[in-house]
C-alpha cells in the first residue's frame, strides 16, 4: 500500500515539475530568443538606412562642390617693399 502510494506521489511530482516548470521555463526561453532576433533584425535594417542616408548626403555634397566654381577670395599679388 505504501508502494502504491509512493508511486502515485512521484507520478505526481514528476508531473507538476515537468508541466509547471521545465515547459514554461521552455517557452520563455524560445519567446525571448525570437524577441531578441527581431530586436537585432530592426537594428541592421536602422543600421542600413542610416548607411545609405549618409552616402547619399555624402554624393550629394559632393556633387555641390564640384558644381559651384572654386572662390579663390581676394588676392592681392605681392609687392616688395624696399
Amino acid at each position: 500500500m505504501i508502494k502504491i502510494l509512493l508511486t502515485i506521489f512521484l507520478l505526481w511530482l514528476f508531473y507538476k515539475v515537468v508541466f509547471d516548470f521545465i515547459i514554461p521555463v521552455y517557452q520563455s526561453t524560445k519567446q525571448v530568443r525570437r524577441q531578441m532576433g527581431d530586436i537585432q533584425e530592426r537594428m541592421r535594417q536602422q543600421f542600413q538606412q542610416q548607411q545609405q542616408q549618409q552616402a547619399a548626403q555624402q554624393q550629394q555634397a559632393r556633387a555641390a562642390r564640384q558644381q559651384r566654381p572654386a572662390d579663390k577670395g581676394d588676392y592681392i599679388d605681392f609687392e616688395e617693399v624696399k
